[in-house]
């Protein structure tokens, strides 16, 4: 008997003893099948989902050039960038729901995920409640314009601003639908429904158009479209785990009710969605200060050859961490380790960006009309990052527990001043490969190795820990 068959077999047992185990659940991400399928559906689905979204994006910029100025494609712009700008929104709360939804044996009845969500729910209607009232308060005082600039030029520039900023945060009571449809091992879904946004943009625009209606509001259909996209997941996950959502909404509004602990996990989670973005996006600051013209433009292309391909591996990264989370509250092993994962995301990772060197000429040719020119140095750079990115991502997705998570963050602070330090240092010389070998050497340092040393202790101690329940076992 194979060990995925093994594991399909007690989860057949278990779950005609209790009720307490979802079957389902259990194959996804207990089975190599189930596995290989969660990870490899969510990056066909993103490969599939990223060029489409990319020719609507395109649609909609043609349309909004053509039929309102570019004026409005600056606020537009502009405004959509807000998001961006606020990843931490959720104060990473998302990291305690998933892990919570993950080891649930039966999420329609597990009291531990339950209670996380009265925390979560609770913490996340402070932050919309928040973020709305600083909307308004922006608003009311006039600030949009000082806080936005120049690119807020049409007179519909600041309720618009609120508008978007409104709607973001009421996608934070609703968005987490979509961590607990991924901790259930559905993934591959979260990210097809995700492509439904650029079309809700296109549809609205449409509409806009042919009503001969400004463009002014085009942007809060981009934060409105997310948000649809947000609810339709939130009933999927409603469905999925009846009644346990329907119940954490209710009993969070009674102070009776005391939910569990969740800022352990969540505060770690914070810390590396604000540091790493800022590491990796100094790069391009360093450039436009210590390098050329022709250095920053071509960093940056190579950065929008590669994106798309680091953007896959981090989404069927993603498609891991209910798989180890489970493993952990089980005490299972998983059914592949983070080494052999790590192995199939180095070789998908180098087959990708060996594709995207080869044909790195006409890529640059299509995209720069042969203005920028690609020299090998930065290319095999390139290449090297998205390799290391990938190999860290099961190492990763294996530390998401509090302690893991609390490690990673140290990590993710240790690396600003690495990355920028070398970044700072290797510029000048090495001109735009330098920032890219800057942040591999720093991304290998303060975080492939202390994850993968990590793990290897961890993976040491459950196995002498085993080996004394077996003998413990064999002397009784």
């Amino acid at each position: 008997m194979t060990a995925a068959e093994t594991i399909r077999a007690r989860s057949d047992a278990a779950s005609e003893e209790s009720p307490d185990i979802d079957v389902d659940v259990a194959r996804r991400l207990g089975t190599r099948r189930g596995m290989l399928a969660s990870v490899g559906g969510s990056a066909i689905a993103r490969l599939t989902v990223m060029p489409l979204s990319a020719l609507l994006g395109i649609v909609v910029t043609r349309l909004i050039l053509d039929n309102y100025g570019e004026a409005t494609y600056a606020q537009y712009t502009l405004l959509v960038g807000i998001a961006a700008l606020l990843p931490f929104a959720d104060l990473g709360l998302s990291a305690a729901i998933l892990n919570a939804a993950s080891a649930a044996g039966n999420p329609r009845t597990d009291l531990n995920f339950r209670g996380v969500l009265v925390s979560c729910i609770r913490l996340l209607a402070c932050c919309a409640l928040v973020l709305l009232t600083v909307a308004v308060g922006i608003y009311a005082f006039g600030y949009w314009d000082a806080l936005l600039g120049d690119g807020l030029s049409l007179d519909s520039g600041a309720l618009a601003a609120t508008l978007c900023l409104a709607i973001l945060a009421l996608n934070l009571l609703v968005s987490f639908g979509q961590r607990i449809l991924i901790a259930l091992g559905l993934n591959t879904l979260v990210v097809l429904l995700g492509a439904l946004q650029t079309p809700i943009v296109l549809l609205v625009l449409w509409l806009t158009i042919s009503a001969g209606a400004g463009g002014g509001y085009i942007a809060v259909a981009s934060y409105a479209g997310t948000f649809l996209v947000s609810v339709i997941a939130f009933v999927v996950a409603v469905r999925r785990t009846s009644p346990t959502i329907g119940i954490a909404i209710r009993q969070s509004f009674s102070p009776r009710v005391r939910g569990e602990r969740v800022l352990n996990v969540a505060w770690p989670m914070l810390v590396q969605m604000i540091a790493l973005p800022i590491a990796m996006s100094s790069d391009r600051l360093v450039l436009s200060h210590l390098g050329s013209l022709d250095d920053l433009t071509e960093y940056s292309l190579t950065m929008q050859m590669f994106g798309p391909a680091l953007g896959v591996l981090t989404t069927a990264g993603m498609s891991l961490w209910p798989v180890f989370a489970r493993a952990r509250a089980t005490g299972t092993a998983t059914p592949f380790s983070p080494h052999a994962m790590a192995g199939m995301f180095a070789a998908l990772a180098l087959i990708g960006g060996t594709l995207i060197v080869a044909l790195s000429g006409w890529l640059a040719e299509l995209a720069s009309g042969g203005r920028i020119h690609l020299g090998w140095p930065i290319l095999v750079a390139g290449a090297i990052f998205i390799v290391v990115q990938a190999v860290k991502q099961p190492y990763g997705m294996a530390l998401t527990d509090p302690r893991g998570l609390a490690f990673q963050a140290v990590c993710a602070l240790v690396l600003l001043p690495v990355n920028l330090g070398l970044t700072i240092s290797l510029t000048p010389s090495l001109g735009a490969p330098g920032p890219l070998i800057g942040s591999i050497v720093a991304v290998v340092i303060c975080q492939l190795a202390p994850n993968m040393i990590l793990v290897r202790q961890r993976a040491r101690r459950a196995a002498l820990v085993d080996e004394t329940r077996e003998t413990g076992v064999r002397h009784q």
